[in-house]
């Protein structure tokens, strides 16, 4: 147990901000998005957390429009627009015409792109894993569980909401 310090409040376990859900998972979530960053550039990849769910979803789902991998990756759909930005001028993916629509841009990945998701798909795992770490292998499925569990539940409480598509 930790000893009561009253400069540093992470020292004392009894600290009730440490008690609070909202700030655990900010926490947690602070310590995913740093270890996704040293990672990948450990390994020799530039590509933001956002980047790569934007890569993923239009890998998975291609010809999907901006709007749609905003909802798809729970991401704000006026900034969107700056991760494919970014994403096209590294040349990992692409914009084109709508056949339906010409007024909306569909996304497809360039070669680049499909080899990139390839190349990155053990170090995301490696990451994933280091997250889990210190968890056995029972409580990293219960912990999975009703994390998944949660984020359903407030998903429509959100800025951004999932939403879901369905594959072609």
């Amino acid at each position: 147990m930790g000893e009561k310090n009253d400069l540093n409040p992470e020292a004392d376990e009894t600290f009730a901000l440490y008690g609070l859900p909202g700030h655990l998972i900010r926490r947690l979530q602070q310590a995913s998005v740093s270890l996704f960053i040293e990672e990948t550039l450990e390994a020799g990849f530039d590509l933001t957390p956002v980047q790569y769910a934007a890569l993923f979803g239009v890998g998975e789902h291609p010809g999907l429009d901006q709007i749609t991998l905003a909802g798809l990756i729970a991401y704000d759909r006026t900034t969107i627009g700056g991760v494919i930005d970014r994403l096209e001028a590294k040349g990992l993916l692409r914009r084109a015409a709508s056949p339906e629509d010409r007024r909306v841009r569909t996304l497809y990945l360039m070669p680049e792109g499909e080899e990139l998701l390839k190349a990155i798909s053990s170090t995301v795992a490696k990451i994933q894993d280091e997250i889990l770490q210190p968890l056995g292998a029972e409580e990293r499925s219960i912990f999975m569980l009703l994390l998944s569990k949660l984020v359903r539940a407030k998903n429509e409480r959100t800025r951004v909401p999932m939403r879901p598509v369905k594959k072609r």
